[in-house]
């Protein structure tokens, strides 16, 4: 399936249950409060998504672009986001997608968009479109498994869908990956084009005549996460550490693990997710 005809599959990519539950309810109060409000919009990638689809609509007739979820927050009143929450709850009927552990996937994208964020401090990149670029990243492979749910399965015998190499077996038998797909939802969703290229680049950032820093970012940061998720120990992370990303950045992997703003210790489940 060709990616225009992926992205044209009428699929409703899914939100966290907990999340929408809870953002009913902020919104049903008499004066909802925006720190609560960022904090759910920011734990799920598809509201979050939504909510800047929304904010950066051609009738707000806004100067710039809106990368972060409290700026859009300030900028839209409570009854859009009723419609918007509401709207959500298609997504959530189905509670799965098959080939896909959707509590590792939120867990997984939350956690790389708090590193995101972390590291783009470190490298004098935006921090806020750091955090969107991070917790949208995934949302390719998402589309992919929805889309093309045999296709998904069959690439999944081969490497999990968090595996690191992932992207580069969805290259080769799709001829495009979860990154493109990622970055083409952002196009059609009306976001910065600094969150598009972001990624659309972060699989390689710096090959050929790309240079594009905050997809580096994202690129390291999802790297940590999906080592931790894959339990590799402090030797396989070692050897896996993306280098040439690092060196482009000015990152070596112990920068890298310094800047890790996540308490490993503990696992959380989808009622912890609000951090």
């Amino acid at each position: 399936m060709e990616l225009n005809a992926l992205l044209g599959q009428p699929v409703a990519l899914p939100s966290l249950p907990r999340t929408v539950a809870l953002l009913m309810n902020e919104l049903a109060q008499r004066e909802p409060s925006l720190r609560r409000l960022n904090l759910l919009f920011g734990s799920d990638p598809v509201l979050a998504a939504r909510l800047l689809e929304l904010a950066n609509a051609p009738a707000h007739q806004l100067t710039r672009q809106v990368a972060g979820i409290s700026e859009a927050l300030v900028l839209l009143g409570s009854a859009p986001l009723q419609t918007l929450v509401s709207s959500a709850t298609l997504g959530t009927a189905a509670r799965a997608v098959q080939g896909i552990n959707l509590q590792q996937f939120w867990r997984y994208s939350l956690h790389t968009a708090k590193l995101a964020r972390s590291l783009a401090g470190v490298v004098f990149q935006n921090p806020t479109a750091a955090y969107t670029a991070g917790l949208l990243h995934g949302l390719g492979e998402l589309l992919i498994h929805l889309g093309n749910p045999q296709k998904a399965q069959s690439m999944n015998t081969l490497v999990l869908p968090l595996d690191m190499r992932r992207g580069k077996i969805e290259q080769r038998i799709l001829g495009y990956s979860y990154s493109h797909v990622s970055a083409a939802l952002a196009q059609r969703w009306l976001l910065p084009q600094v969150v598009v290229d972001a990624l659309q680049y972060q699989a390689a950032p710096f090959e050929n005549t790309a240079y594009e820093p905050l997809a580096g970012v994202i690129h390291l940061a999802a790297w940590r996460v999906r080592g931790r998720e894959a339990g590799l120990s402090e030797r396989e992370l070692a050897v896996s550490f993306p280098g040439e990303i690092g060196l482009m950045l000015g990152l070596d992997i112990d920068m890298v693990l310094q800047q890790d703003p996540i308490d490993w210790t503990v696992r959380p489940d989808a009622a912890d997710y609000l951090v």
